[in-house]
């Protein structure tokens, strides 16, 4: 389901490429409007495939199967990288047209950072700029979708000539329950923090990126720390009740060998690396710097917290993986 939802994204993107390359495609080569109606074809196959023999573990051709997939693992991995790519160059392109004159810019452009004509490709009407807008808010939900499906992948190549012992893993029917017990009530605050971040976000982002007095920017930045403060302390103090009960409710631990929990697990701690890294290079410059402000104290609070929810949370969410069910 996750799979599909970052794959229909993906086309939407590719779409707002192909509208937006269209535009000017007198002063482009061909490849940069091949390569997304490319790209849309392979998320559409692949999407497909994964959605069909997912759970399949494969006993025939096996040295042809693994080399398949790990093929279509890098090609992923290449994907995902030229997003990242392509998005921090539109990010390094706008900051630089922000902070310098028009007459700089075009220069500068000139001289190294495009090779076509830039009177040619400059993107002037209306719907080229709904489409190249488009397509750049979209990047992430493609970069999720490349990391999604090389995740499933990988396990799927794990599985290949794999036997399962049947009898030392319990199958188990989650029934979900909406209106019994705790289950409503952990949805609707859910969905009150979910509805609450974006307005504060979007509060935040208009704020922050609008010409307003410095006052008004400062008001939106303590708004921002204060809710992220308030929500990372709520989630840090669930993580720590959830491994309590933990310790109260006896269960056998799995220890079987598991490549989904395995990826899984090394999913986590890489991802919570780079937020590490993010919260202690935060710390420091608050630390190094001159001003001790508002803004400051609770930017290192957050960047503080940060680090907690994510050890709390990771501890609470592989604690879970490797229990056996009741």
């Amino acid at each position: 389901g996750g799979l599909i939802l970052f794959a229909i994204f993906s086309l939407v993107m590719d779409v707002f490429k192909i509208g937006y390359y269209s535009s000017f495609y007198s002063c482009l080569s061909a490849i940069k409007i091949i390569y997304p109606i490319v790209q849309a074809i392979f998320v559409v196959v692949q999407t497909y495939f994964l959605w069909v023999s997912a759970k399949d573990c494969i006993h025939v051709h096996l040295n042809v199967t693994r080399c398949g997939l790990m093929l279509t693992l890098t090609t992923n991995l290449a994907v995902w990288m030229s997003a990242v790519t392509d998005e921090s160059v539109h990010k390094a392109h706008s900051k630089l047209k922000k902070n310098m004159t028009e007459e700089i810019f075009r220069w500068l452009l000139k001289v190294g950072m495009r090779s076509s004509s830039v009177e040619e490709c400059n993107c002037n009407s209306q719907i080229c700029q709904i489409f190249k807008n488009g397509y750049f808010w979209l990047y992430p939900f493609n970069i999720e979708y490349s990391l999604f499906a090389s995740a499933m992948v990988y396990v799927m190549w794990k599985n290949v000539g794999r036997f399962i012992d049947h009898h030392s893993h319990h199958i188990q029917r989650l029934k979900f329950r909406l209106f019994r017990r705790t289950f409503f009530v952990g949805i609707m605050l859910g969905l009150i923090i979910l509805v609450s971040g974006l307005g504060v976000l979007i509060l935040y982002e208009v704020q922050v990126n609008s010409n307003t007095e410095s006052s008004k920017k400062s008001q939106a930045l303590t708004m921002y720390y204060i809710f992220n403060i308030v929500c990372l302390s709520l989630m840090s103090l669930v993580c720590i009740g959830g491994s309590v009960i933990y310790r109260f409710d006896k269960r056998d631990m799995d220890r079987h060998k598991n490549p989904t929990r395995t990826l899984d697990v090394a999913l986590l701690m890489g991802a919570a690396l780079g937020q590490y890294a993010i919260s202690y290079y935060s710390i420091v410059a608050i630390v190094a710097s001159t001003p001790r402000d508002t803004i400051s104290a609770l930017n290192l609070t957050y960047a503080l917290l940060m680090i907690a929810q994510h050890t709390f949370q990771n501890i609470f969410i592989i604690e879970g993986l490797h229990r056996q069910p009741p």
